[in-house]
């Protein structure tokens, strides 16, 4: 329940909408503090609201008493059309300002326009977040803070767009959802919904049921963050330098998944969103296993040892020979380096022993191997990569008779996207962050040549984990990413040098 100031509250002020953590509605008091610069305090900051709502006097006014350019017809734009603001109560803004990303440059060009439906477009296609203490996070809320808005005389919810949100600092985090969830879960039709309060791009609407049902339909109409886009931060984001080249090692699973790829300042799924990635797909709950994981995967110790040890080998016939190595003479030398190893350390040619069937270990091995039954498997590992590796030639990720160096990529790859994900969870700050970034980008630059080889690395290891030789969503995706890097002239591996 929202709390009183004076003599009432703003309406819904505060309340939690949406299930928590635990799948209930909590509701709490408001927080101030939320509300864009030259909005008036929001509810909770210590002002009184007074009056009786839907009077001439109060502190809040429902939107159908709002001023000209809102509402029914005879006050402004009806439902169908958004219930917009009018250009009279926003100006447009100086042309000198950059927008930071394409949604905010569509949110800008179409308010100019006063092309309302292209607005709501550009949102339906965008996620909305949401400011709120971190304390309430961390108990399963989802905190909502009004704030008042005198230009359109009412309680507003600000949300904004990716683009736009500050660096994330400790005790403010946000949440994320889409206009068509938004629609779903607003909870009082007296409150206005303020998109990028404070900015060019800005703009607020009434969300009365009618409202909301035009968002849906928007919603339902414009694809959500399509995947398989190279998404760029024009503005706030580096676009040259050590940053930059980190985090475009990352660049494939950002144009996979639809992110911007430069967002060092990173929010991601929202703060419970990336705690909850972390804890689904890595078993992280903790400030020290997200540094243990990004030292795991910044020293190449995450991917499965027998992958580089084989890919060692061949790059050592490489080295020695010059050309390509075929894979019968790749199997044949792997086999005699595995027995080898196993005589230096006291093993028999297949009986039990102890240690770890390398004396650096950095090849295949565990306490008492069958050294036979070990050049078995990794003869099978070496067709999958040569048959890998063919897929690859066809489909253009590999050139030539060129073959992968190195799967360490896909450790230095998901370190920078690691880096991201604890600063969106607030395991780290941001220079924690940036520095792995930086460090992401320099073992990445001693191992490979090129941001080709990097991509074949990265593919290549992800498919030997996930894919099981089907060439299917674990390959495809990679794919198409790839290409897309390759090919667009804003692509950061076509702009950034190796």
């Amino acid at each position: 329940m929202g709390t009183e100031t004076g003599g009432g509250a703003a309406p819904g002020a505060g309340r939690g909408f949406g299930p928590s953590a635990d799948g209930q509605e909590h509701g709490t008091e408001a927080r101030g503090g939320f509300g864009p610069p030259g909005s008036g305090p929001s509810v909770g900051a210590g002002l009184p609201v007074t009056g009786t709502p839907g009077s001439s006097q109060a502190g809040f006014r429902p939107p159908e008493f709002g001023p000209p350019g809102f509402g029914p017809p005879e006050f402004g734009p009806s439902p169908e059309t958004g219930g917009q603001a009018s250009s009279a109560a926003w100006p447009p803004p100086a042309t000198a300002w950059q927008p930071p990303s394409e949604v905010e440059r569509g949110l800008y060009e179409a308010k100019t326009r006063q092309d309302w439906a292209a607005y709501f477009d550009v949102l339906a296609g965008a996620y909305l977040y949401h400011p709120m203490p971190r304390a309430d996070a961390d108990q399963g809320l989802v905190v909502h803070t009004p704030y008042w808005n005198p230009q359109v005389g009412a309680h507003t919810l600000g949300f904004f767009t990716h683009g736009v949100l500050p660096a994330p600092v400790a005790d403010t985090v946000y949440f994320r959802r889409s206009l068509g969830r938004l629609a779903e879960e607003w909870y009082d039709d007296r409150l206005w919904l303020s998109v990028n309060p404070g900015t060019p791009s800005e703009a607020c609407f009434p969300a009365t049921a009618a409202h909301r049902a035009l968002w849906t339909r928007h919603a339902e109409s414009v694809p959500l963050q399509p995947a398989g886009a190279l998404r760029t931060l024009r503005v706030g984001g580096p676009l040259q330098g050590e940053v930059a080249h980190g985090l475009a090692c990352g660049a494939l699973l950002c144009v996979s998944n639809g992110s911007l790829w430069n967002a060092m300042a990173w929010h991601g799924t929202g703060y419970r969103g990336e705690r909850e990635r972390l804890r689904d797909w890595w078993d992280i709950t903790t400030r020290e296993q997200w540094q243990q994981t990004v030292e795991t995967l910044l020293r190449g110790r995450a991917i499965s040892p027998p992958w580089e040890f084989v890919l060692g080998v061949r790059r050592t016939l490489a080295r020695e020979y010059g050309g390509p190595v075929e894979a019968g003479h790749w199997r044949e030398v792997t086999a005699r380096v595995l027995r080898a190893r196993a005589a230096e350390a006291g093993f028999g040619g297949d009986g039990p022993g102890e240690g770890d069937g390398g004396s650096d270990g950095d090849g295949p091995g565990g306490d008492g191997p069958d050294v036979e039954a070990e050049i078995r498997r990794v003869g099978q590992l070496i067709g999958r990569i040569t048959r890998y590796e063919a897929r690859f030639r066809a489909d253009g990720l590999l050139r030539g008779n060129r073959s992968v160096r190195s799967v360490l990529a896909w450790d230095f790859g998901r370190a920078s996207k690691m880096a991201r994900w604890g600063l969106g969870a607030r395991f780290c700050d941001m220079r924690e962050a940036e520095s792995a970034v930086v460090r992401a980008s320099r073992v990445s630059r001693i191992e490979y040549h090129s941001w080709e080889d990097f991509s074949a690395g990265y593919i290549l290891g992800r498919c030997l984990h996930f894919d099981e030789e089907e060439f299917g969503p674990w390959y495809e995706e990679m794919l198409q990413a790839h290409r897309i890097l390759t090919a667009d002239p804003e692509s950061p591996w076509l702009t950034i040098p190796w």
